[in-house]
């Protein structure tokens, strides 16, 4: 509701000071702090109400027209703040700054802080084990710009996308929960179906504005040491982020980011989206985490841990002497998991508490549970320094040691403090002598009561006199009524109730005042000594902030290290040379779900041997095979451990997958033009380095247009591209690819039939399958046998029209195309007994005779 400021005078003082601020925050819902709530009123009220499901009242009238008001308890915040945030929308916490025991009027009152689905920083606001970050988007005419913030670590990242597909990936990977976009943002269906999108004005994203902004964030004369200048399209993201993110604190500097990193896409194998999907990372098919690779993956005993383990998953690097570094740790620490583990699980989330540390905001058990930290890290060293390895010596090195930091904090909190420092309790006795003094006058009081108690009686000869406080009249002296007539004439009523009678006396108010007083001084002292507590902690901060990320590194490779222990995997090797060798490998999720034993599976792919054709029916493994192979090499390219018993790699620089499709309805897209963008997307960005698994492409068409197709991709994957690529297809007529490409090669999953029953192997041998199992399959999947049975008898009148038209159309053949005596097709058709030709023969040779007539 808009409010003319002229028409202020009609509004109550406390209602001027609340659309004052409210016309502040026009977008946000500004919670209005009122003691013990906060309330909202007009639109705000009614919005909130339906919300959150809370009860809309009204709060006097204005024109006759009563004030629509809501309210929440002010210590049940989290619970609803976590409600809103969920729903998308943003909340200006208003919080009444003095009490105003003098002045009239209202209490002053000021915005701390804007709550956002990006900016969240509260540990009951956000999920633990998974990073919250705020983003921002630029377009430009030469690509865009991105940059992301993960405020609870001070995370500040950039980068610039030529191709709307990479772009489309790296907000799949990201998957920010806030996205601030530019108001001429041209490619708005990129985004518009994203979560938590602001649009922001265009001068948030002008580029000198950003330059002045980044580097009086990190107090440079320019950005030149971050090797950031010339990305000018990130920049513009990156201010506006940062921009944001001041305002939404509340504050000019934030002091956990201090410094900001231009993401090298040569450094990292590349993903895209339906890659991180089909590979089922972190997400299923469904949406959920259930029996996907972080499932099995993830076991990490700290929640910075857990978010350190899923970036490095979506962002396999190709540093071979990172990787090394890694392997190496998870060898060395291999035996001390045991010990290292429980250890670590008490370092809990450090990371995350220096954030809030940083902005001002860490509760007292923060500042409890830093000290915790801080207290294990001894034990954590001792334990890798007896290995006496250089390696480890890095990670020692990061870790640093807080031994004064730890005995501050002890001396500064008490053991087990409140959740909050507004009511008191937190700051240790000893730690500060004028605040102990005033402690020791406000807990004084039971004796003096006592006391006075006992006084009383004896004087006014009442023995069921009693001196009593609540915290609305404060102390009082209270009587029975049928006793009152009894008060001597010094006792002032100071409250009548339905039993009995509440007196004051001189001696007590003089008493009540002094306790007041002293509770107030103290209750604002300790505040005061809290905020310089965090005074002498933030010098700290960024080497804080580097140990907490070498504690989190530490977790994940002992949570590798016991992976691979308890999960059989084992160290693989990296070669400059292109291919992949893989004895006995396994599926890292699949083999954890089966209660057989799983059938491993070997691989070879290299110069000589750089495309696999597989063929077998429907559930025989063929995807399991792929994916198996994709997800070994993701693993080993992040220095874990692999399911297989031996691994020997080559470069890697991107990852593809074409496996299954659905329609794409929101954007109006068949399942066949998904299945051919997602192929064109491979065709022009795979490289020779690039693995490439293509399972059933040209299905959605008809068969000799899809089987065109499926020739043709194939064709280019294996001689233009010249890519490690795994195509798997029922089109027999692929089979002959390796006839004439030198490097491709056949392979097949196996299968026995008995009878009208099928067992999948689940093996997978050279050479093409020699038949389908499709009826078979249908059988398994509880198709009616009548059906079945009339689906076989029609297959072999097919196969009987084939086997015809094979046989004619050789019959036929001119002698003059059977002269060279080193033709293929000569050499197969001299080889082949035509009164006993099978299907797949027939098919195979008609394809030939097809291509040479």
């Amino acid at each position: 509701m808009l409010i003319n400021t002229k028409d202020l005078d009609s509004y109550t003082p406390m209602m001027q000071q609340y659309l004052k601020l409210k016309a502040q925050y026009p977008d946000a819902l500004l919670f209005y702090r009122m003691g013990d709530f906060y309330e909202l009123f007009y639109d705000d009220a009614k919005k909130a109400s339906q919300l959150m499901d809370i009860s809309l009242t009204k709060r006097g009238t204005i024109a006759g027209e009563p004030i629509p008001m809501a309210g929440i308890p002010y210590h049940a915040v989290d619970n609803y703040l976590a409600k809103l945030v969920a729903l998308g929308e943003s909340i200006a916490i208003c919080e009444q700054i003095d009490s105003n025991l003098v002045t009239k009027g209202p209490v002053e009152r000021r915005v701390v802080r804007i709550v956002t689905p990006g900016t969240l920083s509260d540990e009951s606001l956000l999920n633990e084990r998974q990073d919250n970050l705020l983003a921002a988007i630029w377009q430009a005419p030469q690509g865009f710009g991105y940059a992301t913030l993960d405020i609870t670590s001070g995370r500040f990242l950039i980068s610039e996308q030529i191709d709307r597909e990479v772009m489309a990936a790296e907000l799949q990977r990201t998957n920010p929960a806030e996205l601030l976009y530019p108001e001429n943002f041209q490619d708005i269906a990129l985004i518009e179906h994203r979560r938590g999108i602001r649009r922001r004005p265009l001068w948030d994203f002008e580029l000198e504005t950003a330059r002045q902004q980044l580097t009086m964030q990190f107090g440079t004369h320019d950005l030149t040491g971050f090797g950031i200048d010339q990305a000018e399209l990130a920049l513009c993201a990156a201010g506006c982020l940062l921009q944001y993110t001041k305002n939404t604190q509340c504050t000019s500097f934030l002091p956990h980011i201090n410094t900001i990193s231009l993401e090298n896409k040569q450094e990292i194998i590349l993903m895209d989206a339906t890659t991180r999907r089909n590979l089922e990372i972190t997400h299923n098919f469904s949406g959920g985490s259930k029996n996907t690779l972080v499932d099995v993956i993830d076991k990490t005993v700290t929640p910075m841990g857990s978010r350190m383990l899923k970036r490095w998953l979506h962002m396999p690097i190709r540093n071979l002497t990172t990787v090394s570094f890694r392997q190496k740790i998870i060898h060395i620490i291999n035996d001390e998991i045991s010990s290292l583990q429980p250890l670590l699980r008490q370092i809990g989330d450090l990371e995350r508490i220096l954030a809030r540390l940083a902005l001002r905001s860490a509760r007292p058990r923060d500042l409890s549970r830093m000290r915790f930290a801080f207290a294990q890290i001894p034990s954590i060293k001792n334990l890798l320094q007896r290995k006496k390895d250089t390696n480890l010596n890095q990670l020692l090195n990061r870790i640093g040691d807080f031994e004064k930091l730890f005995d501050l904090l002890s001396q500064a909190i008490i053991e087990s403090p409140p959740v909050l420092i507004r009511d008191g309790g937190v700051i240790a006795p000893g730690y500060n002598t004028e605040l102990d003094e005033w402690r020791s006058i406000a807990t004084g009081a039971t004796d003096y009561l006592t006391n006075l108690e006992l006084s009383e009686r004896e004087k006014t000869g009442i023995e069921t006199l009693k001196v009593g406080f609540n915290t609305v009249h404060g102390y009082f002296i209270q009587l029975s009524r049928n006793q009152s007539h009894l008060v001597p004439s010094n006792y002032v009523r100071r409250q009548t109730l339905k039993n009995s009678e509440r007196y004051i006396i001189p001696e007590l108010k003089k008493f009540e005042n002094k306790v007041l007083i002293a509770k107030s001084k103290a209750l604002a002292l300790e505040k005061a000594l809290y905020d310089k507590l965090f005074d002498l902690l933030l010098p700290h901060l960024a080497t804080m902030q580097q140990s907490a990320e070498a504690l989190a590194e530490l977790d994940v490779l002992c949570n590798l290290a016991e992976r691979a222990e308890t999960l059989n995997y084992i160290c693989p090797t990296f070669d400059s040379k292109t291919g992949i060798y893989i004895n006995g490998g396994r599926h890292p999720v699949v083999e954890c779900i089966l209660k057989e034993p799983f059938i491993a599976n070997s691989l070879m792919l290299s110069d000589e041997q750089r495309m696999l054709i597989i063929t077998g029916p429907n559930m025989g493994g063929k995807s399991t095979y792929m994916r198996q192979n994709a997800l070994i090499v993701l693993l080993a390219y992040i220095g874990s451990f692999v399911p297989a018993e031996c691994a020997i790699i080559g470069p890697i620089d991107k990852i593809f997958t074409r496996i299954g499709a659905a329609d794409d309805l929101a954007s109006g897209r068949s399942t066949f033009m998904v299945e051919m963008t997602e192929t064109a997307n491979i065709l022009h960005n795979a490289t020779h380095h690039s693995l490439v698994l293509i399972d059933e492409i040209g299905r959605g068409t008809s068969t000799y247009d899809g089987l065109a197709l499926a020739w043709a991709c194939a064709e280019n994957l294996a001689s233009c591209i010249k890519s490690l690529t795994f195509f798997a297809t029922h089109y027999f007529e692929l089979t002959i690819l390796p006839d004439q490409i030198k490097s491709v090669v056949n392979v097949h999953l196996d299968a026995i039939e008995y009878g009208d029953k099928i067992a999948f192997m689940h093996n997978v041998q050279n050479g093409a399958a020699n038949k389908s199992y499709g009826i078979s399959v249908a059988e398994l999947a509880g198709v009616p046998r009548e059906i079945i049975k009339r689906a076989r008898q029609k297959l072999q009148e097919l196969e009987i029209i084939t086997q015809e038209k094979t046989i004619n159309s050789i019959e036929k053949l001119p002698m003059s195309l059977l002269q060279p005596e080193n033709s293929t097709l000569v050499k197969k058709l001299k080889d082949l007994n035509l009164d006993s030709i099978s299907p797949l023969q027939a098919l195979k040779v008609l394809y030939q005779l097809k291509q040479m007539l």
